[in-house]
């Protein structure tokens, strides 16, 4: 009787511990491999690292020659025009797409998939299709020239004041099918009955939909400002594929502009600093919503 307790009692600390065990690996790889290294890239912030790490502190100098480069002012601003427009159009995008297919219209389980077929593709692939697609010698505009449409003109990717627009489309076309299904999915979600008392009431559709279904919208709309947001800020392969950051400097951001510092000019510490100031961006988009969701939670 007493081996069957302390084998009870042995399998019981068995279940309990097992799934730690397992789990302990990835956990230490994580600690190591995430956090470890934002702690040294953050010490690397603070140090006059070159090429190579330096381990000598000079506390906030590079943040303060990071803030002097004008090139750094250029990728912010090209980062609040990408990030503007990419959130504000994909968010309509998103929105007119979900109510649309909330009408029950015919074919909808065939459009969906199409929709969100291209959050499956990696922004590499996406960076580089629309890099084809929007090439004059190649692309749209080519095309249409054979079509005999002569006077098309579209080169905006090779245009420095228009190239950052096409990130945009490209950015877009991505992004805004998942979040009509954000969308589609707080819809479903709202109450019949709700809608119901409001035809009753002899609300249009137009009022039914501002007044009512969009405020009640506001966890997803919440939830895609945060997953656009984080998106625009560390948009760095989209970029690379499509444009290189150029033509110029013409659509550099942070992501590209920490890059460049870090492994093709030798200034490790001034990329390490901008790298933190877009951990914080991130931070500072991510961090209410987590709150606010454990808050209700509770």
């Amino acid at each position: 009787m007493a081996n069957n307790v302390g084998q009870d009692d042995f399998q019981t600390k068995l279940q309990n511990w097992l799934p730690k065990i397992v789990l302990s690996p990835s956990i230490a790889a994580m600690v190591v491999f995430v956090y470890g290294f934002i702690a040294f890239t953050v010490y690397m912030s603070f140090s006059d690292s070159k090429m190579l790490p330096s381990y000598d502190w000079i506390g906030l100098a590079n943040y303060t020659k990071l803030w002097k480069l004008s090139h750094w002012w250029v990728s912010i601003t090209n980062l609040a025009v990408f990030a503007l427009l990419y959130i504000g159009i994909c968010t309509f995008l998103g929105l007119s797409l979900a109510i649309l297919l909330d009408q029950k219209i015919r074919g909808e389980g065939m459009l969906r998939p199409i929709y969100l077929y291209p959050m499956a593709l990696s922004f590499i692939v996406t960076g580089t299709a629309w890099k084809w697609i929007l090439d004059p010698g190649i692309g749209l505009e080519n095309t249409m020239h054979q079509w005999g449409w002569e006077s098309f003109h579209f080169d905006w990717i090779k245009d420095r004041n228009m190239a950052i627009y096409t990130v945009v489309i490209a950015a877009v076309w991505q992004t805004s099918g998942f979040v009509m299904a954000m969308f589609l999915a707080g819809l479903r979600g709202v109450d019949n009955e709700i809608l119901k008392a409001a035809q009753i009431d002899g609300a249009s559709n137009w009022r039914l939909y501002r007044r009512i279904v969009i405020p009640m919208l506001r966890p997803a709309f919440l939830s895609a400002f945060v997953i656009l947001a984080h998106l625009s800020v560390k948009s760095y392969d989209l970029i690379i594929a499509l444009t290189g950051g150029g033509p110029g400097r013409a659509t550099e951001v942070p992501a590209t502009f920490m890059y460049s510092y870090t492994f093709t000019r030798n200034s490790m510490g001034i990329g390490a600093a901008s790298a933190v100031i877009m951990l914080m961006t991130i931070a500072a988009i991510i961090t209410p919503y987590l709150y606010a969701e454990l808050k209700e939670k509770k």
